[in-house]
This record gives C-alpha cells, sequence and structure tokens, in this order.
C-alpha cells in the first residue's frame, strides 16, 4: 500500500476532492426492456435483475441480446460506461454498478441508469460497493418493499475523486483479490456441477422402480462421502423400489399462495415489526434452506397476510421463477410464492426441496409463452412428480445433504476459503478506498 500512500501524498497532499457523481458524469435514465425482448443473438443488453445476480465489478461480454430494432429505443451504453441498478427488494442491490469493458456498444433498460464518465471504471464500481457508499446511497432511498434510488438522486451523491493515477493503482491490487476468489468461485462452481449431476440422477425415475440412477447412487453416495465424511454411504437397494406420481397438493397438508392483501403493498404501517416477510429475493438467494431475511411485517402487515410454519417449502412464481427454499423459522411472503407443508407421511420437507430444485428447468418451461415469465397454482395441478418411499427419500437426503455441506457450509472447505477471501478483499478494498477529504 506504500506506493499509493506515496502517490497520494504527492499528488493530492491536502486531501482528495469529493465530488457529486453528476458532476463528474452524465446519468441516462434507462427504459423498457422485459425479459421476452431477449433473443438468441443481436445487440448485447445488460438487464438490471442480471446486475445483481449475475455480473461482477466489470464485463466485456453480455449474457442476453436483443434485435437491432429492439435496441434502438433503449439506453445506449459505450465501452467504459457503468450500469448501475435504481431498483430492488433489497437495498444492497440498490446502485449496484458492472463497468461495461467490451469493445462495441450495447444497451440497457428500465431500473437500471448509464454513467458517462472520465473516470476509470472499475475504481468507480469498486467504490459503490463501499460501506461509506452504502450509507449515502440509504440517504436517498425511498419506498419499502421496494427500494428505489432515482438517477435524480445518484446524481447528487458525492464520491473521492482521486488523480487517475491513483484510481488505477488502487484497481491493480483490488483486482489481484477479486482475481483470487474468482479461481476459487470457479472451482465451487465445478463442484456445484457435480452435484447438479447427481442430484438429477437420484432423483430420476420410472413409473415403477428407480432409474439406471441406482448405480449413480452408489456414485454420489461414494463421492460426497469421500470429500465430507469419509465414510461410506450405503448402496442403493438392488431391488425395484415402487414409486408414485402425485401432484404436490396430494403430497401437503397446506398448499396455496402467499398473502399481501393491502394496497398499496409498500404502505410503511405494514413494515418494521417482529415477522419475517419473505421476498422472492431472499428465496433466490437461499442455499436449500432459507436462513435469513430482509424484510418484516409489523403486527398491521401480519393482519392482511398469513403465516407460514417453520419448514414449509417456498416456491417463487413471478420475477425469477421455480426458485425454491424451506423456511428455517415462521414467515410470511407475498401471493408470488407457494407455499407447501408436505405431510410427514408422505414425503419429506428436504426431499420435496431438492425434487423442485432438479425439477426447476421443467417448471421454468411451464411458465414461458408470455410478456412476463410465471407460473401458478393452475401450473401444478396436472403436474405429478416422483415420490419414492420414506426409507428411500431419507437416503436420497442423506447424500444430496452431504454435497449441500460441501457447497455451503460457511465453516468448511472451499465456502470457508472463499468467506475469508471475500473478507480480506473488503478490509482491503475499504482501507483504500477511504481518503482524507481535501479542505
Amino acid at each position: 500500500m506504500s506506493h499509493i500512500d506515496d502517490l497520494i501524498a504527492q499528488l493530492c497532499p491536502t486531501g482528495v476532492e469529493y465530488k457529486a457523481i453528476g458532476d463528474f458524469g452524465e446519468l441516462v435514465r434507462g427504459n423498457g426492456m422485459p425479459k421476452s425482448d431477449f433473443v438468441e443473438s443481436g445487440v448485447g443488453c445488460i438487464h438490471y435483475g442480471q446486475i445483481y445476480t449475475y455480473y461482477g465489478i466489470w464485463t466485456t461480454e453480455t449474457i442476453s441480446f436483443v434485435s437491432a430494432a429492439k435496441a434502438e429505443k433503449f439506453a445506449k451504453v459505450d465501452p467504459g460506461d457503468l450500469v448501475i441498478t435504481n431498483t430492488s427488494e433489497n437495498l444492497d442491490d440498490v446502485c449496484k454498478a458492472v463497468a461495461w469493458l467490451g469493445d462495441t456498444q450495447i444497451v440497457t433498460g428500465g431500473h437500471a441508469t448509464v454513467l458517462k464518465h472520465n473516470q476509470d471504471p472499475k475504481y468507480l464500481s469498486y467504490y459503490l460497493q463501499t460501506p461509506n457508499f452504502f450509507v449515502e446511497k440509504k440517504r436517498h432511498a425511498t419506498g419499502t418493499k421496494v427500494i428505489d434510488v432515482s438517477a435524480k438522486s445518484l446524481a447528487k451523491i458525492k464520491i473521492p475523486v482521486p488523480p487517475l493515477e491513483v484510481q488505477r493503482e488502487i484497481v491493480k491490487v483490488l483486482d489481484t483479490f477479486t482475481k483470487l476468489e474468482a479461481e476459487l468461485e470457479a472451482e465451487l462452481e465445478a463442484r456445484r456441477r457435480q452435484y447438479k449431476y447427481y442430484r438429477d440422477a437420484l432423483l430420476t425415475f420410472d413409473e415403477h422402480e428407480m432409474s439406471a440412477s441406482k448405480q449413480a447412487s452408489k456414485q454420489a453416495s461414494k463421492q460426497a462421502s469421500k470429500q465430507a465424511s469419509k465414510q461410506a454411504s450405503k448402496q442403493a437397494s438392488k431391488q425395484a423400489i415402487s414409486i408414485r406420481w402425485m401432484t404436490l397438493s396430494e403430497i401437503a397438508t397446506i398448499f396455496g399462495r402467499g398473502k399481501s392483501r393491502h394496497r398499496p403493498r409498500n404502505a410503511a404501517h405494514l413494515y418494521g415489526g417482529k415477522y419475517p416477510f419473505i421476498q422472492t429475493g431472499d428465496i433466490r438467494n437461499s442455499k436449500h434452506v432459507i436462513t435469513e431475511h430482509s424484510q418484516t411485517y409489523s403486527e398491521a402487515g401480519l393482519a392482511q397476510s398469513k403465516l407460514w410454519p417453520k419448514g414449509t417449502i417456498c416456491i417463487t412464481i413471478a420475477a425469477n421463477i421455480a426458485e425454491t427454499g424451506i423456511l428455517g423459522f415462521d414467515a410470511c411472503f407475498p401471493d408470488s410464492v407457494i407455499g407447501i407443508v408436505p405431510n410427514p407421511k408422505e414425503a419429506s420437507a428436504d426431499f420435496v426441496e431438492y425434487l423442485l430444485q432438479s425439477f426447476k428447468a421443467r417448471l421454468q418451461s411451464l411458465g414461458q409463452g408470455s410478456a412476463q415469465a410465471n407460473i401458478n397454482m393452475g401450473t401444478f395441478e396436472n403436474e405429478k412428480f416422483p415420490i419414492p418411499p420414506l426409507e428411500e427419500q431419507e437416503r436420497i437426503v442423506t447424500i444430496l445433504d452431504k454435497f449441500d455441506t460441501l457447497l455451503n457450509d460457511l465453516s468448511t472447505g472451499l465456502p470457508a476459503e472463499i468467506k475469508a477471501r471475500r473478507q480480506q478483499y473488503e478490509h482491503y478494498r475499504d482501507r483504500l478506498l477511504t481518503f482524507k477529504e481535501a479542505a
């Protein structure tokens, strides 16, 4: 860090100038862009929701495209520009930024703002992650259920703008940390693909017996045991296992949509109490079990909703559809989520949630064909799922739980190492991006 300290002392001895974002850049608000506009190839585009679910600090490629005709009406993003989110259910995700470092012009849509500027794009993206910036954006945030920081408000936020030479040296250091973390994430992703393979093999059945997944089950048990506890799992039964094909309502004691009857839904008096209020983002971010929530209901909020018991399986049916998770505590959720409380005589919550993970692509395909992808209660009226005997469910869950620990337990293995790297990166990021302000 001494080289950067020396640069700062040399180039800005009295401190670093803080400038309003609108003073050194032009903010262009996006418009429109439903996901139904996406095509297989064409003009690259960044949807605002992808910024906090897919992209990191910067990117040179997009995962989505729109036609040239559609691109004409969207906000233009030139190389070096930042695309910044304006809206999310979670304050953490508002004002997240990705720097576009590709060599062609792309586009973005509504709920996103393009920042055209003359600074180092990575420096700006890194700074927009800091606690200091979080405090500032919180001051300008509006809304409760849906939180927004407008482009007009964003333009007023002051951030430190050291000389470009300093910015670039800081970026070099932070890029080193993010590269190390990315390498670990790539290894973890390889394990996730392995888990998905074995999960889908274990949960593939025909109507009368287990499929060829018996052999995959044996291999998955061996693989999970070798990496997790070093103990051999039991081999799959060699006898045929009878599978019942049932709808979710047939295996549930409670099956229905969440409730949020009050209008407007973002009325302030509904929030801030002791009752967890789960939203689609909380389900999307969960790993099998939902252990965190970003919002709570008051007594008034509870009165117009419904409290679901711990162990309820949640399925998102709007926005990011077919995401699933098991409530780790009693909670409310809106009608964009379906709740399932399995009958313990028919199925375990752990097994059904793993099963729904495996059927995710199938469920998502049922929600296509409209401007806004969605599924509903009717989607499940005739959709049947394979339900093996409870003993077989328990065996499968035991194997998949071992993989879940390998992939998600922050106290062991790769997740623990990634967590440590993340903490190290955040420490140096916040230290490097904290400056004495020029008088």
